[in-house]
């Protein structure tokens, strides 16, 4: 249980792909300037992530060291065309605005790193599991950013997300404030403000946390 909540918790917070590792940062900056692109991207990553991670550790053992990396970036990229073939079929709205940046996610270094450094290495729950925790983290990254810089940018939340991902979720779109935002936040220069506040943000809470405690030695023990 304890392995479960360490894996949930580096991939969600402690070791947050874009706010902890930096990583995955150009899909971050390119499609973030509203909330409904950055959850959209987010989720179709996870999808990817979770498949990804599943394969490769069930073929661990068939995959040479050798071929390893190519047959990773093979399994990702027939994963990556089943998503964008599946986005354009009922999600059209949502696939046309994204656009380019769907086919991108074969390059995910986050994909990638999860197949070398985790899912090669460890059992396909486990696996299942790290994809979950990692795009989680990723789809939140980029939601949070995205609702930032939409909010600030252009006074409203969501805006859109009943054309991009169905009827139902028009529930979330709202307006914030009347009138318009600051138009650099939806920017590429709004991108980076967003972001590098958001990697200062994170790191500030984190050094509020109390340092864990080391056991003290016995006096005893010391003596022997």
């Amino acid at each position: 249980m304890s392995q479960i909540r360490d894996i949930m918790a580096d991939g969600v917070w402690r070791n947050n792909v874009v706010f902890s590792q930096m990583l995955s940062l150009c899909p971050t900056l390119a499609v973030t300037s509203a909330a409904t692109q950055g959850l959209g991207m987010g989720l179709a990553t996870l999808a990817v992530l979770i498949a990804s991670n599943v394969l490769v550790a069930l073929l661990r053992g068939l995959i040479t060291d050798e071929v390893r990396i190519p047959a990773f970036v093979l399994i990702i990229a027939t994963l990556v065309t089943i998503v964008d073939l599946a986005m354009n079929a009922w999600l059209h709205e949502l696939h046309k605005v994204l656009g380019l940046f769907i086919p991108l996610i074969v390059v995910n270094c986050l994909i990638l790193g999860r197949a070398e450094s985790f899912a090669c290495k460890n059992s396909v729950a486990l696996s299942a599991l790290d994809g979950l925790a990692m795009g989680l983290g990723f789809t939140l990254a980029l939601t949070l950013m995205g609702a930032l810089r939409e909010m600030l940018g252009s006074g409203t939340l969501f805006s859109g997300a009943a054309n991009l991902l169905g009827p139902a979720m028009g529930v979330l779109e709202m307006r914030v404030y009347p009138g318009d935002g600051v138009l650099v936040m939806i920017l590429p220069a709004g991108g980076f403000i967003v972001l590098g506040l958001m990697i200062a943000a994170k790191r500030a809470l984190d050094a509020r946390k109390p340092a864990p405690q080391e056991h003290a030695i016995p006096a005893a023990a010391v003596a022997s």
